[in-house]
């Protein structure tokens, strides 16, 4: 033991400086037994002090000084297992968790699934201008007005200088012509693909 029976009788009893001494002599010990049980170091000193404070609330628990080692070590291990127990529901895993490998995989897969991203919202920008021009020039100003700028119907009304249904009806045509264009293209295409 590296404290004898008297100082934990006093630390017992309710002496402050006597539960300091036994925190010192062992703080390392509990420290180093919590590095190997959690594995995280930035931790450790959390942990640590979670043990400290559990003995100091329970030591009057404590039934003869014979068996604080054990007890002491028994408060330690069940520390870091409410520490793991607490890690593993909220699934949490830091940055530092992870070797470097995995962290250059991860960066890699973000940047990949960025890119991915970029050549798909590339792909539907020309896929749909390119349906837009296969339409005519009037058509192509009211749907981009209309769908992509998001403009109301009364302030198409002030650009048109025609009523709401009669925007109504071009726009219904428009979207009609589109349809009409993407339903070609998608022929020429299944065509295509059969040659």
């Amino acid at each position: 033991m590296l404290v004898d029976a008297k100082l934990i009788e006093r630390a017992r009893e309710g002496d402050d400086a006597a539960f300091n001494q036994i925190v010192l002599a062992y703080r390392r010990r509990v420290l180093g037994a919590i590095a190997r049980l959690i594995g995280r170091r930035e931790d450790v000193e959390d942990v640590g002090q979670q043990v400290f404070l559990r003995l100091y609330l329970s030591l009057d628990q404590l039934r003869t000084p014979d068996v604080f080692e054990p007890w002491l070590y028994r408060l330690t291990v069940n520390a870091a297992y409410d520490y793991l127990r607490k890690q593993r529901r909220r699934g949490e895993l830091r940055m530092a968790d992870l070797s470097e490998q995995a962290v250059q995989m991860a960066d890699a897969a973000a940047g990949g699934l960025k890119r991915r991203e970029e050549v798909e919202k590339d792909r539907t920008r020309e896929y749909v201008q390119s349906l837009l021009a296969a339409v005519s020039e009037a058509d192509r100003a009211l749907l981009i007005l209309k769908e992509v700028e998001g403009l109301s119907l009364k302030e198409l009304e002030q650009i048109y200088h025609v009523n709401e249904n009669a925007l109504k009806v071009r726009l219904f045509r428009a979207r009609q012509r589109v349809l009409k264009a993407l339903a070609s293209q998608r022929g020429a295409a299944a065509s295509g693909a059969r040659e």
